[in-house]
């Protein structure tokens, strides 16, 4: 998890510096260019044969919907205080309770309702319709984390079919081009003093998900999920000292709302496991 940590703050501060001179499009369309190229280098030594798929339409939705949740956030990243970008992103486990109920038949149970009520409270918080002006960016991160929600739950799908390279590999293979056509309408190369930022945007972008699924098989979610929270006050750190970003309390407080939610639906879902 410190390895996952590391990763998404890394990718952040290099998405917020790319922002300067490439467009969203742009920066996902190079950050897939350099995934492919290190999915091929480890397909190359691990076999070719597992990316054979009998379900590329699934990958295919998964992929639209998942290239929505990236652009969501690198748009953010580019308007919006670092820590706002996370805080928003703490909504998506509320998003994939709904998708898993609706697509999943998984039960809405107390523990899962009260994460959602809690969700959407800290979700609120943060926010603060009614009394500031919501940034469009805000909305942009808010509607990227319903997309990631969906794509996690295709995710879940294809896990059973598909192995994690495969489903990396189309991943970088769909949304590669997806990226390109909108980014040729103002294209532009990124200067040699950005080359390390679009490389640290490709290695970051495997290597977060790559340490994720390696802490969930190593430790209890219960475990996981709270460490994970603690990128909140890890880019808040990094917003304050890089980019003089002020410290919004309310952003913290919404975030611990949430993360007070996951918690009791985690633990709840560890009880049942043991039992």
């Amino acid at each position: 998890m410190t390895g996952a940590l590391l990763s998404f703050t890394g990718m952040a501060i290099a998405g917020r510096e790319l922002s300067a001179e490439l467009n969203t499009f742009q920066i996902l369309f190079f950050r897939s260019v350099i995934s492919l190229f290190i999915i091929s280098c480890i397909l190359q030594h691990s076999g070719w044969a597992q990316i054979r798929t009998t379900k590329f339409s699934d990958h295919m939705i998964r992929n639209i919907s998942h290239f929505g949740g990236q652009f969501g956030w690198f748009y953010g990243l580019a308007f919006i205080p670092l820590s706002q970008v996370f805080a928003i992103e703490f909504t998506l486990p509320i998003w994939t309770l709904c998708f898993a109920a609706l697509l999943l038949n998984e039960k809405i149970t107390p523990p899962r309702l009260i994460a959602i009520a809690l969700g959407f409270t800290g979700m609120l918080v943060i926010l603060q319709p009614g009394f500031n002006a919501v940034e469009p960016a805000a909305f942009a991160v808010l509607a990227g984390a319903v997309c990631y929600a969906f794509a996690y739950i295709k995710t879940k799908q294809l896990a059973h079919i598909d192995t994690p390279l495969c489903i990396l590999f189309y991943m970088t293979v769909i949304q590669l081009p997806i990226g390109l056509i909108p980014a040729l309408i103002d294209w532009k190369l990124p200067s040699i003093t950005m080359l390390p930022w679009v490389l640290l945007v490709g290695v970051t972008a495997l290597s977060a998900h790559y340490c994720i699924t390696r802490a969930m098989q190593q430790a209890d979610a219960s475990i996981v999920v709270p460490m994970d929270f603690l990128r909140l006050p890890l880019i808040t750190v990094i917003g304050f000292l890089l980019y003089g970003e002020s410290i919004e309390w309310a952003v913290l407080f919404g975030a611990l709302i949430m993360l007070s939610g996951n918690y009791i639906n985690v633990r709840a879902e560890q009880r049942k496991t043991l039992k």
